[in-house]
């Protein structure tokens, strides 16, 4: 990791520690718990416990990938096209797909850092690549480079199996209290505190 990298990493767990743990106060709490973005729906793709299923669907000019959890949806143009301009980012970032003979490749870039992959800033550049191996399996590879954050690019690779069966929902907070709840001890807790002061 770079200097700035670990300058980084650092002034995001001292925020962490300065706001207390993720259940003192519903602004500490994750985008995950948010329902807003998780880590699984990439870049780069990588499953999780549950949920973890993807839908890769090829139609004219593009790829989508359904991801199951949060229901996210990437759609990819295949025409190579340019990212958006530098300083535009999206929670997922711009991507741009092409094939290499059997090879999907995507490249992505302008994420935000609130959802960056691994600390990674803003300016992170990443590189995906599938390639069907055989009538099962997907092998997904992913080179990371951000140049601010790590002394080199690096990669990984995993397999995707293929499921049989539906994409289930996910009904993120469908019988989640755990946000309702971290508002009513808040409440609690400052009705308590104004108890104290008079």
């Amino acid at each position: 990791m770079t200097e700035q990298g670990k300058e980084r990493a650092a002034e995001r767990a001292a925020a962490r520690k300065r706001m207390g743990a993720a259940t003192d106060m519903v602004q500490n709490q994750p985008l995950s718990v948010r329902c807003v973005h998780m880590d699984r729906v990439g870049p780069p793709m990588l499953p999780g416990a549950y949920n973890n299923t993807y839908q890769i669907i090829q139609s004219p000019g593009y790829i989508t990938i359904l991801v199951e959890m949060l229901h996210w949806v990437r759609v990819i143009p295949l025409d190579n096209r340019p990212h958006m301009p530098s300083d535009v980012h999206q929670w997922v970032g711009s991507y741009s797909g092409r094939w290499e003979g059997n090879t999907l490749v995507i490249d992505s870039a302008n994420c935000t850092e609130k959802t960056a992959f691994q600390g990674a800033s803003e300016k992170m550049h990443l590189i995906e690549r599938l390639t069907r191996t055989d009538e099962d399996t997907i092998r997904y590879q992913f080179t990371v480079d951000d140049p601010s954050t790590w002394t080199k690019p690096w990669s990984a690779e995993l397999s995707f199996k293929k499921t049989v069966g539906p994409i289930f929902e996910h009904a993120c907070h469908e019988g989640n209290y755990g946000l309702g709840n971290t508002l009513a001890g808040a409440r609690a807790e400052e009705k308590r505190a104004a108890a104290k002061k008079q």
